[in-house]
């Protein structure tokens, strides 16, 4: 034992003593030595008094030679061409210098004296440092000037004029940090000569003595410093506000595990249990401080060096305005997708002459010297890896040999998240005998051995990687999205480029020829695309085979990023007098005096393939200035027979000569968003069709239209308020033309707030929409030309997408909004084609039928309400499945995975929290949602996974991705990814939400699923009983508030496996770094079955008891999760997100009662749109119209209009209503008078049938009329003389005539004529009777020949004042016309038609005598 302290005693003092001997020769004093060598001359410049000069020994020149040969060895390896963000070709020509530069031995002696000897005591000596042999060519700078500035200006004072600028000078710079006073502006040429070195600044002097950037305090006994960064450094989807600075050549954020094994895996699999260690590592693996040699030309001392420069935005100092333009453009350059970074905050990091733990011998000077410089701007992170030197590759430890650090397992290269959760190796060198060579490798910024990643989200690499060969390689390119127009350029890095060499880029069906621009990076333009949502995008490089590959997301027209803006909504009228529009100058270049082009370009689809056509040049060549006004009165004579049947399009912007400012004949595009082109065809219309060419345009395409399919029969029916649309998450998501969160403009839906579309096209691929007024009732386009409308097509099209009326926006245009503009926005609302448009092609659809969708979802800890509102508490730990369907036609699966409950104070919770949601349609993509750990959730809140691979919502262009057969949205007023909706065709949604790290999932399902789903939230049946089923189909009966009995019997029969199991199925949750289900899952897993928090907390926590009621009041669960986990938050989010839930069950359950369509009579209008019960709706017309039928109409409770009192209301032109009323009057005349004249003809007929029974020979004669009895009277009884006898003093023209003084009133041809009855004569003889009977064709007889001369006729005529005599034997007999009564006088003074016939008197004209009797005829 005593042996084993001596020995231990002997190894510590001989340590000391190397470390006191080292110190001595590597550490600089600020004496001068004796003897100056040229192998301890700094490569600053250094003063060396006189004294000193003259005992050194003249310099030998095989010293010299011996120099020269070490220059040539280390400034072999040359830089590859730099080209700056804004310039593709041109390149900055830079050598590589090795981090440090080869001296020239120029000694520059005052006075005329040899080299070797100064003899003036003013005399010094001044060692320059040498500049690499490579040519530097000219850095071409995105503006025009010579001078370039940095961004945000900068300034320096005069204080330190004297300091020596060189990027290679010992002596750390003046800490004069400032952020205001004279600008200081760097030149062209030296942001160059800065840029062209290739470690970055690092100091191990300063103006104060001390050691500059040196960190004295690592060394072997403590291999790692703390750092505070004092700001945030945003890593791997953490941020951290300080690190840890080690000796074994990483960042360190959180502590590693206790000891490690070899080859090292990240991240730890058996974490929590073990820590994971949150880490970047540029060269993980255990080192020690080596040694350098004397002849050595970078005499700094090996070490570790740390120097932050912070606040770099604002800095105005020479010093912070060279740091972050050096690191600006290095990073601009070097990073695909970094075009617009600007470094707040940078870290560089050198380890100097780091040599392998456990060697021996001469494996001190065994060194590796490397270097990481970290910019961020809080955002943003790219870390620069700078590998100068590489001569070990293994420490001892793992095994490698002990003198040269060789064999065993290669140090580890990479970054790992911590805490369990992502990691990136950089294969394939890390851990990998071809360390070695990424000094030859990365070519960043021109120079081998730069390796640049941005590290803030995710790991990206950028830069090339020629030593790895897979089948499926990641490929690196930004932006990665583009809208479908094309015209985007994306930047592609990841495989290391020949300039010789044929690039070629897949689009999914398209191939473009790329431009390769440097050995790092190539550039495709997009091209057109009839596609939407990722797609593949794969280049081949060479002979080989597309290998490199990733997903890029396509934007459709109508959902892209802006780029070009309309100042006013002119452009949508029928005849503007100008429009302006605008548009972000930079998006095309950085030179502002660039010529760019306005072109305008159409859609149609008059083939099976749609047409994108260029229809012609607004402005051929005008300068950048980001804005233009189209004056459409210069387009007015154009004619383009070939396109003026296109009624929509875009505006095109790009540059009209891109070799001159970018080298490269590719120029950025600028769309704008679908347009109606009346401003510029108007006039060539009108030309084709005359005034009214938007009826005719309108016209055409209802003819066309009517030939089509009828979509609408498969539509959704709209919610009837607002607060069912938003509430029914499977069906329906919010418009983004018209949403009360993000673009309340509506611009076709007037008078609108929100607008809801449904998330899938059907099988024919159609869309519903639903708008909703102020009051949130449903707008109808019965009702108003600005109601909800369906559509033919979906906006995101139907597949295939390459075909007319399936293409993504496009087809919605050409057959929904399209017509809308030419029918009703370019015509008055009342016109015919407006309202055909309205009423028949796409009329809104009524929410009479409409079905709220059940709810179930689980929360807190967890607890679970079921879509039949049975609620109870399941505490499994593991992947289970929380609602499955199969309607027959469509299938759904929801997954939750359920975790432990972070520990408390006293120690672990016995309790767990969902934390991820995996769902999947039929055969749709598996859509995942997982919840991010706390410290990772400053950005984004919540991972989703669309087929394993994650995707982000933080652009507006991305917050709807459509993938197959699902839409995944992120809801407008959220802005950390906090809230994700899925929705499915058959109606089927999933809604997650997170607060404060607890997620809750809500599940909607439509009425097709009734007694179809199984799982924890049960079967929907309207019957709780049932919800407990098992997946053979049995129904568990248990108590609910037996927690231990749901756990055993009922819960845990639901978890799932990787492999498939009867009834349950198999997992569909991504799987990373090797974990399987059984890593999340715990069957033995033993949680607390107490209910309430005084039954399973002990007595002496009366506290947490007593404010558990105090938070939650009388929800059980709310206490249950405070109990459990004594978090305020998990129990405030419990109660907040199981009122949310019986909220929306009980606002699905409220029936509204709708009257339905109510249809606006046409040429007038409805005073309110209301359609509820109680409402009461007022018709009023247009002027020149007039209203028929009610005025009102009201719904009544039962959900029906009331039925029209007189008649349906109608708006009729005055004209019509006219002639509409006189034939009402002469259908009311038929119709009253008909069915009279009918029964009087049926009642004689039988009369008549029923005498000739009785008596044959019966004749029945009716006078026609009064005047005709009258007439046969005076015919009968009047003399031939016309004498008024005294009784009638005035003759009318009517009654006599002129010549014969006779009353004839009808006298043609062979007709009789009918007398006046002043001129009747009654005729009495036995004559006039015969002739009667003798002669019946000559009835009635002529008043000349039958009247008597011995009697007048008087109005009073009576029997009493006249005589007659009876009728003769023989006589003729004349027979009475049909409806004429025969009137003959009789013996006895009275009329008759036989001798036995009653008396007839009449008297008439005169008062009638009291006890006289007259009967009229």
């Amino acid at each position: 034992m005593r042996f084993k302290i001596l020995y231990v005693t002997l190894i510590v003092v001989m340590i000391q003593i190397c470390r006191i001997v080292s110190d001595q020769n590597l550490t600089s004093d600020s004496s001068t030595p004796k003897n100056v060598k040229l192998d301890t001359i700094q490569s600053d410049p250094v003063k060396v008094s006189s004294a000193s000069v003259k005992k050194e020994k003249p310099l030998l020149q095989d010293e010299i030679d011996d120099i020269e040969i070490i220059e040539e060895d280390v400034t072999k390896r040359q830089p590859e061409p730099i080209v700056p963000a804004t310039s593709a070709k041109s390149a900055v020509t830079s050598p590589k210098e090795p981090f440090f530069s080869p001296i020239k031995t120029n000694l520059k002696v005052e006075t005329a004296q040899t080299t070797n000897v100064v003899k003036s005591s003013t005399e010094k000596i001044q060692i320059q440092p040498r500049i690499g042999s490579g040519k530097s060519g000219k850095l071409q700078q995105p503006f025009a000037q010579q001078t370039y500035f940095g961004d945000g200006g900068f300034s320096y004072g005069d204080s330190t004029d004297n300091y020596d600028w060189d990027p290679e000078n010992r002596v750390a710079p003046p800490d004069q940090a400032t952020h205001q006073g004279d600008n200081y502006a760097i030149t062209t040429q030296r942001l160059q000569d800065i840029r062209k070195h290739f470690f970055y600044w690092f100091f191990d002097k300063d103006s104060k003595g001390g050691r500059g950037d040196y960190q004295k305090d690592i060394h072997a006994s403590m291999p790692q410093i703390h750092k505070n960064f004092n700001f945030q450094l945003p890593f791997y989807g953490f941020r951290f506000n300080y690190t840890r600075v080690s000796m074994n050549g990483y960042l360190e954020f959180s502590d590693p595990p206790e000891h490690f094994t070899y080859p090292l895996v990240f991240p730890v699999k058996d974490w929590p249990r073990r820590n994971d260690p949150s880490f970047i590592g540029i060269f993980f693996s255990k080192c020690r401080i080596g040694r350098i040699y004397a002849t050595d030309y970078d005499q700094r001392e090996p070490g570790v060096y740390f120097r932050m420069e912070r606040d770099l935005m604002t800095r105005t100092d020479r010093f912070g305005v060279e740091v972050r333009e050096r690191t600006m453009w290095d990073i601009r350059e070097g990073v695909v997708g970094a075009d617009t970074f600007i470094p707040k905050h940078v870290a560089i990091i050198t380890w100097k002459n780091m040599s392998f733990a456990g060697g021996i011998d001469n494996s001190l000077f065994k060194t590796n010297s490397f270097q990481m410089v970290l910019a961020t701007d809080e955002v943003f992170t790219y870390a620069i890896f700078n590998y100068a030197v590489i001569n070990w590759s293994a420490h001892t430890e793992a095994g490698g040999d002990t003198t040269g650090g060789e064999g065993g397992v290669p140090a580890f290269i990479g970054f790992n998240a911590g805490n369990g959760t992502q990691a990136y190796e950089y294969k394939p060198y890390s851990q990998a005998s071809v360390l070695r060579d990424l000094t030859g490798r990365g070519w960043a910024n021109g120079f081998p051995g730069r390796h640049i990643f941005r590290i803030d989200e995710k790991i990206m690499l950028g830069t090339c990687n020629k030593d790895i060969d897979a089948a499926h390689l990641p490929l690196v390119f930004a932006p990665e999205y583009g809208n479908m127009l094309g015209g985007t350029v994306v930047n592609i890095s990841g495989p290391c480029f020949d300039p010789n060499e044929r690039v070629l880029c897949h689009f999914d069906t398209e191939d473009v020829v790329a431009h390769v621009i440097d050995r790092n990076r190539a550039m495709c333009v997009q091209p057109f695309l009839k596609a939407q949502g990722y797609i593949r995008f794969e280049i081949s490089v060479g002979n080989e085979r597309f290998k490199w590959r990733g997903k890029y997301f396509v934007e459709t027209p109508a959902t892209a990023t802006d780029r070009i803006f309309f100042e006013t909504d002119a452009v949508y009228k029928k005849a503007p007098a100008e429009i302006k529009i605008s548009w972000n100058k930079y998006n095309l270049t950085a030179n502002l005096n660039a010529g760019v082009r306005i072109s305008l370009w159409g859609y149609r689809e008059s083939t099976i393939r749609p047409q994108l056509e260029y229809i012609d040049m607004i402005d051929a060549s005008i300068t950048n200035t980001g804005s233009y006004i189209i004056a459409p009165a210069n387009y007015r004579n154009r004619w383009n027979p070939n396109n003026n049947d296109m009624q929509f399009g875009f505006i095109h912007i790009n540059l009209t000569n891109p070799t001159d400012y970018s080298g490269l004949d590719i120029s950025p595009v600028l769309w704008s968003k679908p347009i109606p082109l009346a401003w510029y065809f108007g006039p060539q219309w009108e030309r084709i069709h005359g005034r009214e060419w938007p009826r005719a345009l309108c016209d055409n395409w209802l003819r066309t239209d009517r030939f089509l399919r009828n979509f609408a029969a498969d539509l959704p029916l709209c919610p009837c308020t607002l607060q069912h649309a938003t509430y029914d998450k499977g069906r329906y998501y919010p418009d983004p033309d018209c949403d009360k969160d993000s673009n309340p403009t509506c611009l076709h839906h007037k008078g609108a707030i929100h607008c809801v579309r449904t998330g899938q096209p059907t099988e024919q691929g159609a869309q519903q929409q639903c708008c909703y007024d102020r009051y949130g009732f449903l707008m109808m386009s019965y009702d108003q030309m600005w109601g909800s409308r369906p559509r033919r097509n979906h906006d995101i099209g139907l597949m295939p997408w390459n075909e007319a009326g399936k293409v993504p926006t496009l087809s919605t245009w050409f057959h929904d909004v399209r017509p809308y503009y030419s029918c009703c926005y370019w015509q008055d609302e009342q016109a015919v084609g407006c309202e055909t448009y309205r009423f028949e092609r796409r009329p809104s659809q009524d929410c009479v039928a409409y079905q709220a969708p059940g709810v179930g979802g689980t929360f807190g800890d967890p607890h679970f309400v079921t879509f039949d509102n049975l609620q109870y508490t399941f505490n499994g730990m593991g992947e289970f499945v929380l609602a499955k369907g199969n309607d027959n036609k469509e299938k759904f699966e929801v997954q939750g995975r359920f975790e432990q409950v972070h520990r408390n104070v006293h120690g672990p919770v016995k309790a767990t929290q969902l934390t991820s949601i995996a769902t999947r349609g039929n055969t749709t993509t598996v859509i995942e949602i997982r919840l991010r750990p706390p410290h990772a959730q400053w950005r984004y809140h919540l991972d989703v996974f669309a087929d394993g691979k994650r995707i982000y919502f933080d652009r507006p262009s991305l917050r709807y991705q459509h993938f197959h057969g699902v839409t995944v949205y992120m809801p407008p007023y959220i802005l950390n990814q906090s809230e994700i909706v899925v929705m499915y065709s058959s109606g089927v949604g999933v809604e997650v939400v997170e607060n404060a790290g607890f997620m809750t999932a809500r599940v909607y399902t439509p009425w097709s699923y009734i007694n179809k789903t199984r799982g924890l939230l049960g079967n929907w049946s309207f019957d709780p009983s049932d919800d407990l089923t098992l997946p053979d189909g049995r129904v568990v009966s248990v108590n609910l508030n037996n927690f231990e009995a749901i756990h055993r019997d009922f819960g845990l029969k639901w978890m799932l496996a990787d492999r498939e199991i009867p009834g349950v199925g198999a997992a569909l949750f991504t799987r990373e770094f090797g974990r399987t289900a059984s890593y999340f899952s715990n069957e033995s897993f033993i949680p607390v079955y107490q209910r309430e928090p005084k039954d399973f907390l002990p007595a002496n926590r009366s506290y947490d008891i007593e404010r558990a009621s105090e938070l939650c009041g009388e929800s059980y669960q709310c206490r249950y999760d405070y109990g459990m986990s004594l978090n305020r938050d998990m129990a405030h989010f419990t109660k907040n997100y199981f009122d949310s839930i019986v909220n929306i069950r009980t606002t699905n359950e409220k029936r509204v009662i709708s009257c339905g369509v109510l249809e606006t009579p046409r040429f007038g209008r409805k005073l309110s749109f209301d359609f509820t019960p109680g409402a009461r709706v007022n018709f009023e017309c247009n002027e020149g119209f007039v209203l028929m039928g009610d005025q009102r109409r009201v719904c009544t409770p039962q959900g029906r209009w009331d039925v029209p009192v007189s008649g349906y209301t109608l708006c009729l032109r005055e004209v019509y209503y006219t002639q509409r009323m006189a034939w009402i009057a002469i259908g009311i005349i038929f119709a009253v008078i008909a069915p009279i004249m009918l029964c009087i003809v049926c009642g004689v007929y039988c009369y008549r049938k029923k005498a000739l029974k009785e008596d044959p020979n019966f004749k029945m004669t009716l006078p026609r009329s009064r005047n005709g009895s009258r007439a046969n009277l005076r015919t009968l009884n009047s003399d031939t003389t016309d004498s008024d006898g005294g009784t009638l003093k005035k003759k009318k023209k009517w009654d006599l005539d002129e010549d014969e003084d006779e009353d004839v009133t009808s006298s043609e041809g062979d007709k009789p004529k009918q007398l006046g009855r002043r001129s009747l004569r009654l005729s009495t003889g036995p004559d006039a009777i015969a002739e009667e009977r003798d002669h019946d064709d000559d009835y009635p007889p002529s008043p000349r020949n039958n009247v008597s001369p011995t009697h007048e006729y008087s109005p009073t005529f009576s029997g009493a004042e006249h005589s007659s005599g009876n009728g003769q034997a023989g006589s003729p007999v004349t027979r009475l016309p049909s409806g004429a009564i025969r009137v003959l006088p009789t013996g006895s003074n009275t009329f008759s038609s036989g001798s036995s016939s009653p008396p007839i008197t009449q008297d008439v004209g005169l008062p009638r005598p009291q006890n006289t009797r007259s009967t009229e005829v």
